[in-house]
């Protein structure tokens, strides 16, 4: 299991030196089940586990005349090996090693993701806790609508990241197969203990049917998960894009010294990070569709599957590695504006009220229809005039004044007291697991 997740790292895992590593890996584990089943001498395994090594260089060069890179790795092992080369690989097909070695890939990178994601939990919970009561208006369709505050913003985001993490483990569940079954997956020329033998030691487990290569529907949960992911730390992205809006400016990315915001206008402070992080969930998005393309195989095995998946795979995996280095960075650090918060939450003079009002009208005993008309009449006066406010044009209406008196209508607008139920929330989310 790796133990960091520096970009760098991810990186690595999908750079020519680690895979064929992998390759070689197996390779000397089923040289070992094979001599612990008594069907090749030790000593030779020990000799081939003492002298296999390989070049990258010298693999590629003999690919181009290969054309085929398994075979090019084999034959560079062999020219270190010798003789007792002719045991490596032996009953098995290019894709035990392809597809065992794509899965420890998979799972290597799923972990580090998996690190990040429980690392944004965290720094989502803390910025929750930091503005529970931190009061903002609720928007709907982009209009003000009710009171909530900025906790709850991060509560929401909080349950996402939780839900993302519960599927990429069960993805990582999924695509952690080994297979060491030979042409078509019948293990005509291997024990089926040989590929217990690898998996095991590999971390993860025999497939229980193979047709050369291990289905692909797993490699697609995979890749949708990682899009999904995406999609959240989008979705936090647009929020933190619009409420960074000159006209809004209710949080904004931190924006460091020397930083520059445009090369025309030195006032600038750009939502930059947003949207690069808006951006890139795209890739992912579009990576997960060509995933699901690799699901239908001819007669479930060919390799159209391969050429895909040597960039969809490590793309979008390095792609989530560094937006969420990114977005852990951008909760972290955003710089939140409780004041002008407050200044927009009285922008629309008191309309935000309009349904606790309603509601009040109806316990008084009018009817739905009548109390949403007596209302709206006052609201659209307010919409229409903004030197008006809502409470004043309720106060002036002797309809309104029939049923509700000037302290029931200041006891209405107090933003505060729709509130009430926050630390409810609160408690079956983000203190749920402190319980």
């Amino acid at each position: 299991m790796i133990e960091r997740y520096t970009l760098p790292e991810m990186g690595k895992i999908w750079q020519d030196e680690f895979k064929f590593s992998t390759w070689l890996k197996i390779e000397i584990l089923a040289c070992e089940a094979r001599a612990e089943l008594g069907e090749i001498p030790k000593e030779d395994v020990e000799v081939i586990k003492k002298k296999s090594k390989f070049e990258v260089k010298r693999i590629l060069e003999i690919e181009e005349t290969t054309k085929h890179d398994v075979i090019a790795f084999l034959t560079n092992v062999a020219e270190h090996v010798g003789k007792e080369s002719r045991h490596i690989h032996y009953g098995m097909t290019s894709s035990d090693i392809l597809d065992t070695t794509l899965s420890y890939q998979m799972k290597a990178a799923g972990e580090i993701l998996l690190k990040q994601l429980l690392e944004l939990k965290d720094a989502l919970k803390k910025r929750a806790i930091e503005h529970k009561d931190t009061i903002c208006i609720g928007r709907s369709h982009g209009i003000h609508a009710e009171p909530t505050t900025m906790g709850l913003k991060f509560t929401l985001w909080f349950e996402e990241v939780n839900r993302n993490i519960k599927r990429l483990k069960n993805a990582i569940e999924s695509i952690s197969l080994g297979q060491i079954s030979g042409a078509v997956g019948t293990f005509e020329h291997l024990s089926p203990k040989v590929e217990e033998y690898v998996s095991s030691n590999m971390g993860l487990k025999p497939a229980k049917v193979s047709t050369q290569v291990i289905q692909r529907d797993g490699h697609s949960e995979f890749m949708n998960t990682i899009a999904i992911v995406g999609a959240t730390l989008e979705k936090i992205s647009v929020e933190i894009r619009h409420l960074q809006r000159t006209e809004v400016l209710e949080a904004e990315e931190y924006f460091s010294k020397g930083q520059k915001g445009s090369s025309a206008m030195p006032h600038k402070r750009n939502p930059i990070v947003s949207e690069r992080i808006t951006g890139l969930a795209r890739i992912l998005r579009t990576n997960a569709l060509a995933a699901l393309e690799n699901v239908a195989l001819w007669h479930e095995r060919d390799i159209s599957h391969s050429s895909v998946e040597r960039i969809i795979i490590p793309d979008s995996c390095i792609a989530l590695n560094y937006m969420l280095d990114l977005t852990i960075k951008l909760i972290s650090n955003l710089i939140v504006y409780p004041e002008n918060m407050l200044s927009n939450l009285n922008l629309t003079r008191g309309l935000i009220f309009s349904q606790t009002i309603l509601l009040k009208l109806v316990d008084k005993g009018l009817s739905r229809e009548d109390a949403y008309k007596l209302v709206q009449s006052s609201a659209m006066e307010v919409w229409n005039d903004k030197s008006k406010n809502l409470k004043d044009e309720l106060l002036n209406s002797n309809e309104v004044k029939k049923y509700l008196t000037s302290s029931e209508l200041d006891e209405i607008f107090n933003s505060k007291k729709m509130l009430n139920n926050i630390d409810y929330i609160f408690n079956r989310s983000i203190f749920v697991e402190q319980q």
